[in-house]
């Protein structure tokens, strides 16, 4: 053995001495909303979660929209348009849930796909296209906001997360 590692039968061993109280230590500075990072295991879970339902829906649009770009002739336009409504309606699904969970901010897509379901009726009645446009905008304006103030009440006071 070393002669460190022995202990000494005379003197008994004291420990440190503590350093005086001081004042509490402040709390860290609150962080700011860039360092907001959303984790995967913090996304909400779909009420069918163990199957991927959604991530389904999304693999068949891609087929379809593939199958219909390759594809001539009558059914090429329905075999896009079936692709382009399926994956805006499980893409939709998927931003709606996950900004309604304080998740991550989707305010801007969902105010869009609110903004084409009001301007969609516009379009097809004879009216000019000014119209549609201003219908199209007013509704975009009236749902982001919404969605933002939503999102901030359910993230707890966080603007976005990325």
């Amino acid at each position: 053995m070393g002669r460190r590692s022995r202990k000494r039968a005379g003197s008994p061993v004291a420990p440190p001495p503590r350093p005086a109280q001081s004042a509490p230590v402040p709390p860290p500075p609150a962080p700011k909303a860039a360092t907001y990072k959303s984790r995967r295991e913090d996304a909400p879970q779909p009420a069918w979660a163990p199957f991927p339902l959604t991530e389904l829906c999304i693999l068949l649009a891609i087929v379809l929209l593939v199958l219909g770009f390759l594809t001539h002739g009558d059914r090429r336009g329905v075999l896009v348009a079936g692709g382009v409504v399926l994956v805006t309606l499980s893409a939709g699904e998927l931003a709606l849930r996950e900004h309604f969970a304080g998740y991550r901010s989707h305010s801007s897509l969902l105010a869009g796909l609110c903004a084409l379901i009001a301007a969609i009726p516009v379009w097809l009645l004879p009216v000019p296209q000014t119209l549609v446009l201003v219908v199209g905008l007013l509704a975009f304006a009236g749902a982001f906001v919404g969605f933002r103030r939503a999102f901030v009440r359910r993230s707890g006071g966080v603007g976005f997360r990325a």
